[in-house]
């Protein structure tokens, strides 16, 4: 008989890692987290991120979906988590953000109805992925089932602060053909006053698998939204009044549009083929009153005019086309099994950036100018890397992977600039060779549990946004570089008894040439915010995440399910040379602590957890308080959230309280959209829904 492989996700409730390969990408010896996101009881109407991604140990949120961003940033080890710009951003496994290399800000991800799991995987994943420090978040849609040539589900939920959510999707598999579709759209008038936003996310997939060797397919995926932002606090307005607001004509938009399509070939029973394109063409643009004099500066009439200021518009044209080709293949080396993967990524991104343009004195969204801008600047990056990796089987028990990738990067910026009314022409043009190579090893103790351990190199390019200021409150070097350095990592994971799931491990990560914030001539009038290769940062501790299933445990028969799951991490972040040697690296919080309790059973389900961040800082100076908008103090905050679902044939129940003890906390300040200012986190809310499947 053949040898038959059979490689799947082994979870406890929902939480698991992977295999040493899938989907011909290979893992092992990879620090990797998966979620399986219908087990989880949590407000996925909103995705709130804290309740389905809590389970990652470290990973820091910045809570700005609901006020002015259209999707909350995340971030590992201590890295900055606004708008997710240290992670490599994937949806079926390809590139959603606008451009990895220029522009890595991720305003779109899918609904998290639509998404079946979440694949994390560290910083070892910059071999395989790209160079990201903070490694690869990849939402997996839903495929449609195989056994069904229609399937409807509809969620509906309403909430607080005139949260309306609909949620509607289509599947089927017919022969050889299958798809898959939802439509979600969703409303609210938001927490804060001037917060009202409202959303469309449209997606659609279908596929053709002629035979089990063969599957070709093509997806569509669409966002469109406007969006109300409040604008940010002072530290003085933040303790007076969180839910105050003093920006009522500030606006976003952000329509997204990416077209995915792929082929999966088996050549043979130990080759494969994967060739996976996506063209994105997006659009970022906002009108707002100007940051100029801070969160301070009130968005008042003038008297003199009868009218408010004139606002500014800023418009972003974002377009990129990705490839990626990989081949995996087994072969034997003596009587071991050893497993190479390769491949090629060629990526094209092309960036429009408009801003400063004078804009109406009006309330409404308007995006309407007068005369030119202030800035016109089109950029361009070429990125081809090609990669390999191999797993040599030492022994029935030990692997090593070894790897290696080379970066070809081309970046070019043209256009203008004015600057105290010259035009500053720019026509610049950078090209790069960078290596980068990595090894990774695993022990199995068990069929399992293993030990890991790997150190990969990584770098992260100067994108377009730390080149380009935005008002008065912050600056730019001239003499900015990219940053590099590696991860490493070391640790003991597994399940046992289907009872116990656990991954406990150290981490390193060395940050060199790192870019970040310093507020220069503190406490004077001509005080403001420098955007700068700050020095060497080192980023080092440790991750674990254990959960128990006490009814497991006790029956391993039991229909029911009571477990405790604990996500921790302990992060020491500080910059280990210049200005700042031995201050702690801006928004890295010390620890970062998150505890719950699952009763789960075929009816009724539901988890309370606790959500425990430290304190942290908003620049480099590590100053408690400034008049400059990201300048400050984060405080350390605990916050509560309780979710449950009731399923009753083909319907479920849902319903939940997000920050049920109606703490008053900020994860964000910034100098510039969605504030500038401190960005409060939403008080207590409810929420109830109702969902089928037929």
């Amino acid at each position: 008989m053949k040898e038959v492989s059979v490689t799947g996700i082994r979870t406890v409730r929902g939480t698991g890692h992977m295999p040493e390969v899938k989907d011909g990408i290979i893992y092992a010896g990879k620090k990797n987290e998966v979620l399986l996101v219908d087990s989880l009881d949590a407000n996925k109407a909103i995705n709130n991120t804290r309740q389905i991604l809590g389970r990652i140990p470290g990973l820091n949120i910045v809570e700005t979906e609901s006020g002015g961003f259209t999707a909350n940033g995340i971030a590992t080890r201590g890295l900055n988590p606004t708008q997710s710009i240290e992670m490599n951003t994937r949806q079926n496994g390809y590139n959603i953000s606008a451009d990895i290399f220029g522009y890595n800000e991720a305003y779109y991800i899918p609904p998290m109805e639509a998404v079946s799991r979440i694949e994390m995987v560290r910083g070892a994943v910059s071999l395989q992925f790209g160079s990201q420090f903070g490694g690869m978040v990849n939402y997996v849609v839903n495929d449609a089932p195989k056994n069904k040539a229609f399937e409807l589900y509809t969620s509906q939920t309403g909430g607080s602060f005139g949260l309306f959510n609909t949620f509607n999707s289509v599947a089927g598999t017919l022969n050889k053909w299958s798809y898959y579709g939802f439509v979600q759209y969703r409303t609210m008038d938001g927490w804060r006053p001037n917060s009202g936003q409202k959303q469309l996310s449209v997606f659609g997939k279908i596929q053709y698998a002629p035979s089990t060797k063969f599957n070709v397919g093509l997806e569509y995926s669409l966002l469109r939204n406007r969006v109300r932002i409040p604008g940010g606090l002072t530290d003085s307005a933040f303790e007076a009044n969180t839910r105050s607001s003093f920006r009522g004509r500030n606006w976003l938009k952000s329509p997204w549009n990416i077209v995915a399509a792929y082929a999966n070939y088996t050549l043979s029973p130990r080759t494969s083929l994967s060739v996976k394109s996506s063209v994105l063409f997006s659009n970022r643009a906002l009108v707002c009153r100007n940051e100029d004099g801070g969160a301070g500066a009130l968005d008042q009439i003038d008297p003199s005019t009868g009218e408010y200021v004139h606002r500014e518009v800023e418009n972003e044209d974002m377009h990129n086309t990705t490839t990626e080709i990989r081949l995996l293949h087994h072969y034997k080396l003596g009587n071991m099994d050893n497993i190479v993967s390769g491949g090629l990524r060629y990526a094209y991104a092309w960036f429009k950036r408009q801003g400063g343009g004078e804009g109406t004195t009006g309330t409404d969204f308007d995006l309407s100018v007068t005369g030119p801008y202030e800035y016109d600047l089109d950029f361009t990056t070429t990125n081809i890397a090609p990669f390999i990796e191999n797993i040599f089987r030492i022994s029935n028990r030990l692997t090593l992977t070894p790897g290696f990738r080379l970066e070809y990067l081309k970046s070019t910026g043209k256009g203008y600039k004015e600057d105290n009314g010259l035009k500053i022409i720019t026509n610049e043009n950078r090209k790069r060779y960078i290596p980068l190579f990595g090894l990774g090893g695993e022990y199995k103790t068990s069929p399992n549990t293993n030990i890991y351990a790997n150190i990969s190199q990584s770098y992260r390019p100067i994108d377009y946004s730390q080149i380009t200021g935005f008002g008065i409150t912050s600056k730019i070097d001239p003499n900015l570089k990219d940053a590099n350095g590696f991860n490493a990592d070391l640790g003991y994971r597994g399940t046992v008894s289907n009872c116990l799931n656990f991954d406990i491990g150290l981490f390193y990560l060395a940050y060199n040439q790192r870019i970040g914030t310093v507020l220069i001539n503190p406490g004077t009038s001509n005080e403001y915010t420098l955007r700068t290769n700050i020095a060497n940062s080192v980023h080092k501790g440790m991750e674990s995440y254990v959960e128990f299933n006490l009814l497991k445990y006790l029956n391993t028969n039991s229909r029911k399910g009571l477990s405790v799951f604990n996500s921790l991490a302990f992060i020491d972040a500080k910059y280990t040379s210049g200005e700042f040697k031995g201050n702690r690296v801006e928004t890295s919080a010390k620890y970062i602590n998150r505890v719950g309790l699952t009763y789960a059973h075929s009816r009724l389900s539901g988890t309370v957890q606790m959500n425990n961040v430290g304190d942290a800082f908003g620049d480099a100076t590590n100053i408690r308080k400034s008049d400059d908008p990201v300048a400050g103090y984060i405080p350390a905050y605990t916050v509560f959230d309780v979710s449950a679902t009731y399923r009753v044939s083909r319907y479920s129940l849902k319903a939940g309280i997000n920050n049920f003890t109606n703490k008053v906390y900020f994860t964000r300040r910034t100098d510039e959209y969605p504030g500038p200012g401190i960005i409060p986190s939403t008080g207590r809310s409810f929420y109830l829904g109702i969902s089928a499947k037929f």
